[in-house]
């Protein structure tokens, strides 16, 4: 699939290693979802990407990744992570046609005990916000027809750029990235789990974030690669899960 000359995220598709990173992040998915126990035992796999998942995104905000043999979970972070995992299927129509609204859901979900009632779901006022925060909803509601691969990046990176919430907008970010991959079918069961290669290349992962937010081509082109290799090392992942349950 190529995107039109008129199509905003075009250009990226120019930058090196974009387009065929994309490609390869395609391969690697696809490899997961014909694994022999992915194919009719995918619910099982999915359910346990989905809590790994929110572990290791728990653990990039700052929070802790570890479940408690019994009782509740306590750690605040871990908890809303939780949270936004296992809301993120029902959520699914709404972020396809009215992203910001689900972006809303996802910050309450994700922050619930850490900030006051009324700042839950509610972005940081200013005009550039909005504009900012629009701008990523249309691209998510079809503006764009760049690959699947490249709209996850950049609803990612956006997200974490634009940090659009007091607190939370790590995990909201990954949250919504998570949607992208299921609602543009690159990953529409959820199986593959890049948060954990994040988490493994936590320190990469802040510095090509940081580069993405430069805007520049340079800067661009390394959060691409960076989420190259964690789609790749969340594919390792979901093949053990796999191989475990088959």
């Amino acid at each position: 699939m190529t995107a039109s000359t008129t199509d905003p995220l075009a250009p990226l598709l120019e930058l090196p290693g974009v387009a065929e990173g994309a490609e390869s992040i395609r391969r690697h998915v696809e490899a997961v979802h014909a694994h022999r126990t992915n194919r009719r035992g995918w619910p099982t796999t999915a359910a346990e990407a989905s809590v790994r998942a929110a572990r290791a995104s728990a653990a990039l905000d700052g929070g802790s990744a570890d479940l408690p043999e019994d009782g509740p979970v306590t750690d605040p972070v871990l908890a809303g992570s939780l949270r936004v995992a296992e809301a993120l299927g029902g959520l699914l129509p709404t972020w396809r046609r009215a992203p910001l609204q689900a972006l809303a859901r996802l910050h309450v979900l994700a922050a619930t005990d850490r900030v006051p009632e009324s700042d839950l779901g509610r972005p940081r006022p200013g005009a550039w916000v909005s504009a900012r925060l629009d701008a990523l909803a249309g691209l998510v509601v079809g503006g764009t027809s760049v690959p699947g691969p490249v709209l996850v990046g950049v609803v990612h990176g956006e997200m974490l750029a634009l940090a659009p919430f007091l607190v939370a907008n790590g995990v909201v970010a990954r949250a919504a990235a998570r949607l992208t991959a299921i609602s543009t079918g690159l990953d529409p069961k959820g199986l593959v789990i890049p948060e954990v290669g994040h988490l493994r290349a936590s320190g990469e992962y802040s510095a090509a974030a940081q580069d993405f937010a430069s805007g520049t081509h340079e800067g661009l082109a390394r959060w691409f690669a960076h989420g190259v290799t964690a789609w790749r090392t969340g594919a390792k992942e979901a093949t053990g899960i796999a191989d475990a349950a088959g």
